[in-house]
């Protein structure tokens, strides 16, 4: 049967097996893991993983390919296979709890879908997602640069970079117009209050704006006490968001609390 991947959903199907590799050594896959995969799509993945780890969580939102799933994983008792969607199922239940997210990220969901992955589900310690390149640029973007947002200081207050890869069109079906990348990285701290991600989210809703005025048009606080906070560390009263360090935008948050 062929399965023809649905622009709507953002499938662009693995099909090079050549890649698996890469995503062996950047996932760092281990005998014991308990992996949380998101959108397995054919299997290729979830068969390889599957191999190499005690339990592979596969979540997939399209019921089409249900059977073709159950064809290729058949035998590999250790896939526990949901259909659901991702970004609203309560990922947090799942037992035994995942360690790691290794996934083929759907391009549509894959900036949420993290973010959201380090406060609901905390036994995730390790992600290793293949992403569009321009995402995968933002996740660990430094201040000052085009790529640097709030997914930057988001994803930067809560884990480091541990690899990157650059992926080729080629390696999926059908081929997709951008370039895509696999990155990893290894959680490091708590997720950032509700204060620090709104004040954060804030700041970079209009960004040809100083920051006291993004924050100000937010209806949070008014501008001269961000642009007095500003000064008190160190930043200029006129600074814009993408001139904050990750962990100044925690100080501005405190300061304001």
């Amino acid at each position: 049967m062929t399965v023809r991947p649905k622009k709507r959903l953002g499938q662009h199907f693995l099909v090079d097996e050549n890649i698996l590799g890469v995503v062996d050594r950047l996932a760092a896959l281990a005998p014991d893991d308990v992996v949380l995969e998101v959108g397995p799509g054919l299997g290729i993945l979830t068969r390889y993983l599957a191999d190499r780890v005690r339990l592979v969580h596969a979540i997939e939102l399209d019921r089409s390919l249900e059977a073709p799933l159950a064809a290729g994983l058949a035998g590999r008792d250790n896939v526990l296979l949901t259909f659901g969607d991702a970004v609203t199922l309560d990922l947090a239940d799942l037992e035994p709890p995942p360690g790691k997210l290794v996934a083929n990220l759907p391009y549509n969901i894959a900036t949420p879908l993290v973010l959201e992955s380090f406060a609901r589900v905390r036994s995730i310690e390790r992600w290793c997602v293949m992403v569009q390149r321009e995402i995968a640029d933002r996740f660990f973007a430094a201040p000052r640069t085009k790529a640097y947002g709030a997914v930057s200081v988001l994803v930067q207050l809560q884990a480091r970079k541990a690899g990157f890869h650059p992926v080729s069109p080629s390696v999926f079906r059908p081929r997709p117009r951008v370039e895509s990348a696999l990155v990893a990285f290894v959680r490091t701290a708590e997720p950032p209050s509700d204060e620090v991600r709104s004040v954060v989210e804030a700041a970079f809703a209009h960004r040809r704006k100083t920051l006291a005025n993004s924050i100000a048009l937010a209806g949070r606080v008014p501008r001269d006490r961000v642009e007095s906070e500003l000064v008190s560390i160190g930043k200029p009263s006129g600074a814009r968001a993408e001139e904050l360090a990750p962990e100044e935008f925690v100080s501005i948050a405190q300061a304001l609390r």
